[in-house]
């Protein structure tokens, strides 16, 4: 019996993740799947409510959960950070989720913005650092408000988690298919000391695996052969800031943010899943918003979870939908988010 606590957050996260349910419920009775949901009252209705972003004894529940499973945070009447800082960055913190997973794949019958590249061209895995690099919050500022104010955030590296997100990108790589290639994202031709330390990294590690092809790319030339010659990645692993960036790059070219769901993963602890794309205010209530990228999501909890049969049959019946071509991938009429998530739940077999 999985526990999985339910996050369904702000703007169209409740309704993309009713439909997210709806297929883990068809996945479940058809695999044999035992698992049970507990809802949390966690966001932006809650803060404005009460001041509250997520209390200690939330976090103390969530722990004891097999899975969390969160829709979206944001509103325009919270400040920027507010959320994101207090939901995902204190999640991904607290429960040590080191790993952030974006597939990015092209699902035949999503339309990309890349001229003459099909399905068989854009399916890779980012591999992204989620709990060090920019995001860990060092720094500060000073005179703030006058014409001297400094501002300093402080990337942070360590030999940890750099060589722990390096190894679990080999392993993956290794599992997900033949090609067997590894790609290292970074900027060490400029940021010398910490991007030193991934290069060094990669490449001790990378001796452990002589069967695995290795490369690595700069940032910016990265985001050029995302564009250009997408079929040239398999697995790629990097920090956290520039996962963040390419990943978003990653999204556009599989069709948009309404298809590209992440995971954010501690292979030994609570995992996190989500669709990427945010809380989208304006669509709210409308029943419009696209809920693949939630759905997908499921998917890959699922599969995190050991029950890869069912994380197939889900990603089977979204390949199948989406085939037919009638399935919005960003905003449809309204009633289509509900109208996807029941023929999706019908077509997992």
């Amino acid at each position: 019996m999985y526990r999985i606590a339910v996050l369904p957050c702000d703007g169209i996260g409740p309704e993309v993740v009713a439909e997210g349910l709806k297929v883990l419920r068809a996945a479940a009775e058809k695999y044999g799947v035992e698992y049970e949901t507990v809802e949390y009252d966690i966001g932006a209705e809650r803060y404005l409510r009460t001041g509250e972003v997520l209390p200690e004894s939330v976090k103390d529940e969530l722990a004891q959960y097999d899975a969390i499973y969160l829709g979206a945070v944001g509103h325009p009447d919270v400040p920027p950070g507010v959320l994101e800082h207090g939901i995902l960055l204190a999640l991904r913190f607290e429960f040590d989720q080191y790993v952030n997973l974006r597939p990015v794949k092209l699902y035949p019958g999503v339309e990309t913005p890349l001229a003459d590249k099909g399905p068989e061209d854009i399916d890779l895995l980012v591999v992204r650092e989620n709990t060090e690099g920019l995001y860990v919050g060092m720094g500060g500022s000073m005179k703030k408000g006058t014409p001297d104010e400094v501002a300093t955030q402080m990337a942070t590296y360590t030999r940890k988690g750099t060589e722990r997100i390096i190894r679990y990108a080999f392993e993956l790589c290794r599992k997900r298919n033949d090609d067997l290639n590894l790609t290292l994202v970074d900027k060490a031709n400029v940021l010398t000391h910490g991007h030193d330390l991934w290069r060094r990294t990669f490449a001790e590690v990378g001796q452990e695996y002589p069967d695995i092809e290795t490369d690595c790319h700069f940032v910016d030339a990265c985001c050029m052969w995302f564009v250009k010659n997408p079929e040239w990645y398999d697995t790629i692993v990097t920090c956290n800031m520039f996962g963040d960036i390419i990943t978003d790059l990653g999204a556009m070219i599989q069709g948009g943010m309404g298809v590209a769901a992440g995971g954010n993963i501690n292979p030994e602890g609570v995992s996190m899943f989500e669709p990427i794309h945010g809380s989208a205010p304006k669509h709210a209530g409308l029943g419009k918003a696209s809920p693949v990228a939630a759905i997908a999501a499921v998917q890959m909890m699922l599969d995190e979870l050991g029950e890869a049969d069912a994380a197939a049959a889900i990603d089977r019946a979204i390949q199948a939908a989406l085939a037919e071509g009638d399935v919005p991938v960003t905003t449809g009429p309204e009633g289509s988010t509900q109208e996807t998530g029941d023929k999706i739940a019908a077509l997992v077999g």
